[in-house]
Formats: structure tokens, C-alpha cells, sequence
């Protein structure tokens, strides 16, 4: 009861570290500006336990089943869940954006003719947004999504990518980059391995465990700066854009179209995954969103599911009852390909930018949308605002004018951070409903040690 009050307690330090982040960043927008520092180095905390958490806790998923091949039916629902909110979410955003119709009407002629005659507003010129945003080398960027100079990003080159980035020539270099999809691959195949050679690896098995353990207790030590940590990074990028006189005049010009991907975002986090998570789980919902509240308040504060992994394991195994077995192998994969706010957002900016430039689009054309998104949105980078790069292939499928990608350039870094909350919360939902469902799949490995969400 007690661990249970101190959770409540931070998370309402949480919110209001961030209420307060956004009056600062609102009224002393050069103040608030100088947090940038404490912002950078409590991200690079979270950032810096990304890759060993990741390989100890799904080796440890791995092992926790005493059979790899146990792995098959938990392993082929957690990719069906995944994919499936992920489609469901495409379809809330296409629904949305036709009812409300945002694009009819709200953006002048002459800001239509301003972007249309601007030359620099292409892939290249998102490319170099998106680099800044992150702060990598554009060619870095480049490099995931193709060269914008020779050809627009195409459908099949994410996939490409996307296949080609289950692997690697080299783990620290995976590692340094933070490419999560090959270490992921390489810890189920190593993990999968141990299992099959019996006591001669009990030694390095128990030194696995003990690692994870570990990791996850700086994990809960690092928590207790995250109310400080999560004000200094939002009032910075909040006071950079008050600063700049982005934040009102931004609200202002892209208001309905906000409204619209807010709504489709809202909808899908408090009605499609609650009912999918009562359906599997005959749990309350909502007491599970709480639970998970500091994972889904972090994840808005840093806009990076990867980032925020560390967090949402703490919170679905110490506050949400969810078993160690299902999110050392769940919450991992779904933050590397689990991505049902950038998919609904894909989908609800390219029909909005077909209402503004007033070509109505066919049903097979809006299918396209939705499938192109569900598509581009499983291989976009892990990196805050891939979406904007992606949003080039959902463009191109249906013959959509790229440039027009700058009426929403000035407002993606704010919608990029609800966005990253609900994709954190899909993932915890898809750990929960994959233990209450398959815990028995698991074997029994650290049984004594997990709590299954069904007792809670």
C-alpha cells in the first residue's frame, strides 16, 4: 500500500512539474530556455540505460521460459496485437479527420502560394529539420530513410530498411546508435541458445538475471529525480518555441487540425485500447492507465518511446502487476515497432492536406493511406519526429503534393509528444493482455519472483 502512495505521489509531481514547465516556459520563455541542460542530462540518464536493459530483459524473457520454442505462440500474438491497434488506429485517424474536416477552409491562399513557390520545402529540407530536431548529422538521417537529393523515401524502401535493420555487421555499433531492432534479434538468438545447453551455463544465465535486477534498480533510483528531470526538459522546448513566437501563432494557424489529431489520439488511448485491454483482460482499464501514468507522462516529456522504455518496464512490473516474463520480450519489441500515434497522425495530416489543396480523395485512396501508414509507421527510425519522414511515403502512395508537408512542420514537435504517450501506452496495454493471456506459454522460470496482472 505504501509502494502504491508513493507511486500516486509521483505521479502527481509529475504533473505538476510539467504544469508548471509550460507556465514558465508561457511567461519566462528565456527563463525557462536556460533548463535546457538538466532536460539534456536527465534524457541521456534514460537514453544510457536503453541498450543493456534491452538485451538483459529480453535474454531474461527468453530464459524465463526454460524452452525457446515456447516463444512461438506468445511471440506471433504479440506481433498480431501490435498490428492490429496499429490498424485500428489508422482507421480512428481516418474517421476523424472526415468528420471535422480541418483543411477546408482554415489555411489562406496566400500561405498556400507561399509554400508552393518555396523550393527548399522537400524531403531534403525535412531531412535537415528532423536532423536538428535530434541533433544528429542530416546524413545520419538520411542514411535510415534514403538520400532526399535522389528520390522521395518510397514504401518499399522502408521496408528494405526495415528488413535489413533486423540485423547487423556489428553490436556496438548497433548499440551506439541505438538501433534497438538487432540487439533485440541477436538477445532472442543468444538467450534461445542457453536454453538448449543445460548446466553448463547456469553461471552466466544467473549472471544475466542479476544484471537485469540490477539495471531495473537504477531504473527506480533514477525515478526519483523524474519530477525534476521531466520539468527542466519540458519548459525548455516549450520556452524555445514561446521564445520564438511559435507557441500561439502555431495554436493559432494549425488549431483544428491539432483538435482533430488530438481527438483521433484521445479516442484511441481512452476508448480502442481500454476496450481491447477489458476484452483480454476483464481488468479495469483505467486503473491500469493510472498505474502507468508516469511511463505515459515521461513519454510526452521526451517524445521517445525508446527513451522511455526503462520507465514504462518500472511502472508495468512495480505498479501495473504485469509478470517480468512478458515485459522483458513485450514492452521491448513494442517500443521498437509498436507505433499507433504515428500511424493515426500519418493518416489525419495526409487527408488534411488533401482538404487544404481541395483534392477529394477516393475510398481506394484513403485505404491506400491507411495501409501505407499502418506500413510506414512499423518502420519508422527510433527517433522523435520520424513520423515527419515517413509522412513522405503516405504522401507519395496517394499522388499528394510533398511540399504541402510544411503546413504541419511548425506544430509536429508539440503532437510528436502525445503521440509518443499513446504508442508507450499501446505497448504497456499489449504486455498485459499477452500475461494475462500466455503467462502459462511462458514456463515457469522466475514464477516466484513475477506477478501476473491477473492478481492485482
Amino acid at each position: 500500500m505504501s509502494d502504491g502512495k508513493h507511486s500516486g505521489r509521483q505521479t502527481l509531481y509529475i504533473c505538476a512539474a510539467i504544469v508548471l514547465a509550460i507556465l514558465l516556459a508561457i511567461v519566462m520563455p528565456t527563463t525557462a530556455m536556460k533548463f535546457h541542460l538538466g532536460g539534456e542530462v536527465f534524457l541521456n540518464l534514460l537514453k544510457m540505460m536503453v541498450v543493456p536493459l534491452v538485451m538483459s530483459s529480453v535474454m531474461c524473457g527468453i530464459l524465463g521460459m526454460g524452452d525457446v520454442r515456447k516463444l512461438g505462440k506468445p511471440g506471433l500474438y504479440t506481433i498480431l496485437y501490435y498490428f492490429c491497434t496499429t490498424i485500428l488506429a489508422v482507421v480512428v485517424g481516418l474517421v476523424v479527420v472526415n468528420i471535422i474536416k480541418p483543411g477546408i477552409g482554415t489555411v489562406s491562399e496566400e500561405k498556400l502560394a507561399e509554400i508552393k513557390g518555396d523550393d527548399a520545402a522537400t524531403g531534403d529540407m525535412i531531412y535537415e529539420y528532423l536532423a536538428d530536431q535530434v541533433d544528429v548529422p542530416k546524413e545520419k538521417v538520411a542514411e535510415f530513410f534514403g538520400s532526399a537529393e535522389q528520390s522521395e523515401p518510397t514504401i518499399g524502401m522502408i521496408i528494405e530498411n526495415l528488413v535489413t535493420s533486423l540485423f547487423t555487421d556489428n553490436l556496438f555499433t548497433a548499440a551506439s546508435e541505438t538501433n534497438l531492432l538487432p540487439l533485440i534479434v541477436f538477445s532472442i538468438i543468444f538467450a534461445g541458445m542457453l536454453t538448449t545447453l543445460g548446466e553448463n551455463v547456469d553461471t552466466l544465465k544467473t549472471g544475466i538475471e542479476q544484471i537485469n535486477h540490477a539495471l531495473m534498480a537504477f531504473v527506480m533510483l533514477l525515478m526519483k529525480v523524474a519530477p525534476l528531470g521531466i520539468f527542466c526538459l519540458v519548459t525548455a522546448r516549450f520556452g524555445e518555441a514561446q521564445a520564438a513566437g511559435e507557441l500561439g501563432e502555431v495554436i493559432q494557424q494549425t488549431g483544428w487540425y491539432m483538435l482533430t489529431v488530438l481527438s483521433g489520439l484521445g479516442f484511441h488511448a481512452l476508448v480502442t485500447l481500454p476496450l481491447m485491454f477489458w476484452f483480454f483482460t476483464r481488468r479495469n482499464p483505467y486503473q491500469f492507465l493510472w498505474q502507468m501514468s508516469r511511463a505515459v507522462l515521461t513519454a510526452f516529456s521526451t517524445a521517445s518511446s525508446s527513451a522511455t522504455l526503462p520507465v514504462t518496464m518500472e511502472c508495468a512490473e512495480t505498479e501495473a502487476g504485469v509478470s517480468e516474463r512478458s515485459t522483458n520480450f513485450v514492452l521491448p519489441l513494442g517500443a521498437t515497432i509498436n507505433m499507433d500515434g504515428t500511424a493515426l497522425y500519418e493518416a489525419a495530416a495526409a487527408i488534411f492536406i488533401a482538404q487544404v489543396v481541395g483534392i477529394d480523395l477516393s475510398l481506394m485512396q484513403q485505404l491506400t493511406i491507411a495501409v501505407t501508414a499502418t506500413l510506414a509507421a512499423v518502420g519508422a527510425a527510433g527517433i522523435p519526429e520520424a513520423g515527419l519522414v515517413t509522412m513522405l511515403i503516405v504522401l507519395n502512395a496517394v499522388g499528394l503534393p510533398v511540399e504541402y508537408v510544411a503546413l504541419i512542420l511548425s506544430v509536429d514537435w508539440l503532437l510528436d509528444r502525445f503521440r509518443t504517450a499513446v504508442n508507450t501506452f499501446g505497448d504497456a496495454c499489449g504486455a498485459a493482455i499477452i500475461d494475462t493471456n500466455f503467462v502459462s506459454e511462458l514456463g515457469d522460470g522466475n514464477a516466484g519472483e513475477a506477478t501476473s496482472v491477473e492478481n492485482i
